[in-house]
Order: structure tokens, then C-alpha cells, then sequence
């Protein structure tokens, strides 16, 4: 896929990954540098496993970063001059910032998925899961875990096709100190209701799964957006339970990741972030949301 150039003065930014002609990363990227103001272009690429280091070594100085979907999360984190303390706990990057020392790129590597999946949650005020359960073993999985601990389960459940897979996330859960259950993915349908649920399946592969909230406030976090609404998050919402989709994680990621990529730090506000937040919301078909805990700036 050819990328389009930038004009003189302007920076270049992009999504990367495989399979990428659904992402939405540039629609919402560029509502935000449009309101901002900012000469920023942000496109996407597909990217497959393997090639990330060479795609790297084309880039000229007009690039200011990247956004990294799968399968490219965990192979960029090699590469990286610097790492996000996040980062390191979950061997999972997801940004990448440039800069320049001496005329020699350095990258660094920042995670903002968790991001996406906590301040989502959190918009609501009763959300305070005791415990979680997790469908799948990838890179988005280890970030899926470490949010729900940050949102207080202290029991989780990880479901798995291949249960192998699960080492990366028990030994994070360790490190965490919360105990992790590993279960194959054909056992979901014996758990019976549950209270907090994120998929981080691919789109479809979730489907047929018999997912049941236990109450009102029971949550169901699916990643997955194309085609939205899934099958799983069809069944929790006629249930009665809340369900968030992969779009409100994406815009919520994204968001940190605008607040790095101009120059601020991933846990600070950007100036008018609620109009922001608002308009890259309604610009993928969201209704507006409330203010995640932790306030912003106006």
C-alpha cells in the first residue's frame, strides 16, 4: 500500500498492522489534530509479522510515530530505545514517539490500551468488578489484565482456545498478585452469569459463546468492532448487562495517544480534551460519553 507524502513543514503518523483496512485510528487521529490545529497527517499500513524493523529503517524525518495494532505489539518492544514503565511490566507496545538525538531516531515505546480499557470503565460509577474473566491469550489479553486489576478484580479468569498460552499472563498476574485461573475457551459455557467480561477475541471468533451477565451492572468489555454489535454483545445488552465496544477502548487509547504524540505525557489532559473527546466519539458513531474519573482540562 503507498503511503501519501507530506507536504513540506508537515508530520506523518500512522497505524500499523495486519489485517488494517478497517481501522478506525485514522478517522479519530484526525479529528483530534484537526481541532488542535496541528500540521499532522496519519494514515495506515498494513504491516505484517516480521517486517516491522525494515518498514522502520524506510521512514524518513517527516515521521513523528506510529500506532501498533496485532501482530505487531510485542515485536516492536526489541526495537525500542526506551520503554514506558507499562511497557515493561506487559512486554506489549502499542506507540511509538520519535525524536531525535544527534540526528539518530530514537523510539520510544508507550502502552495505551490500558488506557482505553480504565478510563471506559470507569465513566461508570459503580464499576468496582471483584473479579474478571478474560477471553483470549494475546498482546491485547495482557493489557485486559492488568485493567482489570487497576479496576479492582482480584480474581481472574483467563479463557483460552490453546491454554499454552496463557504462561505471559499468569506470570503477570504474579507479578501483579492476583491469582489467574486458566481455562479452555470451550468452558465458558459452564461458568454460569458473570459480573465483568472483556473479549479480547478477534472479531467472530467470540461467536456462539454463551456469555450471561449476573445482575444490571454486569459489563461486558468486547474489543472487537468489525462488525459491531457481535453476537456476544448483542446477547449481554438483551440480558441487561452494560457492554462496551472495542470502539470506546479504541477512542479512549487513542486519546493517550495524541496527548504523547504533541508533546505531553500520556497521563495528562490535553487542553479542551472533552470537546475532543466528544468529537472523535460522534466521528465513529458514538454517542458522547461522561468525563472519565480523574477529571480533565477544559
Amino acid at each position: 500500500m503507498s503511503e501519501p507524502v507530506s507536504p513540506a513543514g508537515r508530520r506523518r503518523l500512522a497505524v500499523l498492522g495486519s489485517p488494517i483496512g478497517h481501522s478506525r485510528s485514522p478517522l479519530l487521529h484526525t479529528t483530534a489534530y484537526t481541532l488542535l490545529g496541528l500540521p499532522f497527517d496519519y494514515s495506515r499500513a498494513e504491516v505484517r509479522s516480521g517486517e516491522l524493523a525494515s518498514w522502520l529503517v524506510s521512514l524518513d524525518d517527516s515521521w513523528l510515530g506510529l500506532s501498533l495494532t496485532m501482530p505487531l505489539k510485542r515485536e516492536v518492544v526489541p526495537l525500542l530505545d526506551t520503554t514506558s514503565s507499562l511497557v515493561d511490566d506487559l512486554g506489549v507496545a502499542n506507540t511509538v514517539l520519535f525524536t531525535a538525538d544527534n540526528g539518530t531516531r530514537r523510539l520510544h515505546g508507550f502502552n495505551t490500551d490500558v488506557d482505553g480499557i480504565v478510563r471506559t470503565v470507569s465513566t461508570l460509577d459503580s464499576a468496582r468488578p471483584s473479579s474478571a474473566a478474560i477471553l483470549g491469550g494475546g498482546a491485547t489479553a495482557a493489557s485486559a489484565l492488568y485493567a482489570a486489576h487497576a479496576l479492582g478484580a482480584g480474581k481472574i479468569t483467563v479463557y483460552l482456545r490453546d491454554p499454552a498460552r496463557a504462561t505471559g499472563l499468569s506470570a503477570l498476574g504474579d507479578r501483579l498478585g492476583v491469582p489467574v485461573r486458566v481455562r479452555r475457551l470451550d468452558e465458558l459455557d459452564a461458568a454460569g452469569p458473570l459480573s465483568f467480561v472483556i473479549s479480547t477475541l478477534p472479531g467472530g471468533v467470540a461467536d456462539g459463546l454463551d456469555l450471561r451477565p449476573l445482575d444490571a451492572g454486569s459489563i461486558l468489555f468486547d474489543v472487537a468492532y468489525d462488525p459491531w454489535p457481535s453476537p456476544i454483545a448483542e446477547g449481554w445488552g438483551s440480558a441487561g448487562g452494560v457492554v462496551f465496544s472495542g470502539l470506546d477502548m479504541l477512542v479512549e487509547q487513542a486519546i493517550s495517544q495524541v496527548r504523547i504524540f504533541t508533546g505531553g505525557k500520556q497521563d495528562e489532559p490535553l487542553h479542551g480534551e472533552a470537546g475532543i473527546r466528544a468529537a472523535m466519539r460522534s466521528a465513529v458513531g458514538l454517542a458522547p460519553a461522561h468525563s472519565p474519573a480523574g477529571g480533565e482540562a477544559s
